[in-house]
């Protein structure tokens, strides 16, 4: 029988309703592969241990109508406010920012009985695909210690996969939830821009970002995003959907799935392209009918994306003057002084080649070519999926060209580093859902990833796909 810690969300309910053991027992479990584990991994900014065994202390044994979250530990990305507790976004420059307020989905989290066990590492303001660029260091995979987990929301996938969390939350802006469940071999949830609330997310790139599900199989990431879904009168962008049960069921048989013939060709890796289509090629019996599809724009979505994002960003995070709250760099003679040595201490290299190259792209005389540009190339992304969508109803993609490289390896070459999230990008501008789950095959002894890709608002059928592909 394997250790509670390593258990999913819902054979743990199940356990707890039947009075097998307690919510108390399941964080003890999670705290000591904590201790052990974490020295080297780094996955957490900040450890709630404490908190977490005195609330599971107070639980009661949970009913059959318990929520299914009930005195289950959850890791939340440490640029999802908490009140009370650390947020830093992993940056010097909110290093001593305690949250006044909870975020949405923390709210949901606490409501649904699911205690909060810490938050977790990520690149800075979630601006990075490697889990390298954090102020208090970078997360390893725990698959290998030489090599990256994944970013933007590395130590909530790595946290998962070791077994420091149940489940986590993590933020996807360009893949950074489905990059690093390919990684560490674990389920990431991108859901549809809208779906889920952004309020309390410190914005990166607000008309990308999306919080998801990082967890161990496919019925807890349909767990998860039942518990954070809905409208939310504090974000305008928040959708009034309908919250449908999104349990996964394993038919297929009615389902047609679209190979991204864009996805299989140059710059993927051969064993991780043949890791993709041998889990293919195993479910296309059950299903309708597996064909090609082509989406001719998707090879310029990674300049479209950054071009986006950087501009967005630049915009955000203005915010950071050393003034209202964060870092403040004291001493100055002027206040032009203090905003550039306040932000010139509080932002590492990668957060500030972003608001420079997006303060170029909003500037006058390039925001038309630029981030004017970005934004058509971006409707047609999106009308290459809609036409798509005619003729099947999931694509088929690798998550990541490649397993995890190596710590390091690509730091120096922003470029290289930008490419991981060469097939995460085009859902994301699209304002896709999208989950990634891991292929049956590992590359070299490391994890990749299956990207299934969604209608808007369709997760329902995301997750059934994805929990098919699983019960091969």
């Amino acid at each position: 029988m394997s250790e509670l810690c390593d258990r999913t969300i819902h054979e743990l309910g199940a356990g707890l309703r039947q009075g097998e053991f307690t919510s108390s027992d399941i964080v003890k479990s999670v705290a000591a592969r904590i201790t052990a584990r974490e020295p080297r991994i780094n996955a957490y900014i900040t450890r709630l241990v404490d908190q977490a065994l005195e609330q599971a202390n107070n639980l009661s044994r949970p009913s059959a109508d318990s929520p299914a979250l009930y005195g289950i530990p959850v890791a939340i990305k440490d640029n999802i406010c908490t009140k009370g507790v650390l947020t830093s976004c992993g940056s010097h420059i909110l290093s001593d920012f305690v949250s006044p307020y909870d975020a949405f989905v923390t709210e949901r989290i606490k409501a649904a009985g699911g205690i909060i066990i810490g938050k977790t590492n990520l690149d800075e303001f979630a601006m990075g695909a490697s889990n390298e660029t954090s102020y208090y260091g970078p997360v390893r995979n725990p698959h290998d210690e030489t090599r990256v987990p994944g970013g933007s929301s590395g130590g909530s996938a790595a946290a998962v996969a070791y077994g420091g969390a149940i489940a986590a939350l993590g933020s996807d802006t360009g893949g950074s939830v489905r990059q690093p469940a390919s990684f560490c071999g674990v389920v990431g949830l991108k859901p549809t821009y809208g779906r889920v609330s952004r309020y309390g997310l410190v914005a990166f790139a607000s008309s990308l970002d999306q919080i998801g599900p990082l967890t161990r199989d496919v019925t807890d990431a349909a767990i998860m995003l039942q518990a954070i879904a809905g409208r939310d009168l504090n974000d305008s962008t928040s959708v009034d959907a309908p919250v449908c049960d999104f349990a996964p069921a394993a038919d297929v048989s009615g389902i047609r799935l679209g190979l991204v013939k864009e996805c299989f060709g140059e710059g993927l890796d051969p064993a991780t392209g043949d890791a993709v289509q041998s889990m293919v090629k195993a479910i296309a019996p059950r299903c309708k009918q597996v064909a090609e599809v082509s989406l001719p724009h998707v090879q310029f979505a990674i300049q479209t994306y950054y071009m986006v994002c950087m501009a967005e960003a630049s915009s955000n995070l203005a915010r950071y003057d050393g003034v209202r709250y964060g870092l403040r760099v004291e001493g100055c003679p002027t206040l032009e002084e203090q905003y550039e040595r306040t932000r010139g201490t509080g932002f590492n290299d990668e957060v500030k080649r972003r608001i420079l190259l997006g303060t170029f792209g909003l500037s006058k005389g390039s925001i038309e070519e630029y981030y004017g540009t970005g934004q058509k190339v971006r409707t047609l992304i999106r009308r290459d999926f809609e036409q798509a969508f005619r003729d099947v109803d999931v694509m088929i993609a690798p998550t990541t060209p490649t397993p995890a490289f190596k710590l390091g390896e690509k730091t120096t070459d922003p470029l290289a580093m930008y490419l991981a999230d060469i097939y995460t990008a085009a859902p994301s501008l699209a304002g896709l859902p999208a989950i990634s789950i891991p292929c049956k095959t590992r590359v070299n002894g490391l994890p990749v990833g299956l990207q299934i890709i969604g209608r808007a608002f369709d997760e329902k059928t995301v997750l059934k796909v994805a929990y098919a592909f699983e019960q091969l």
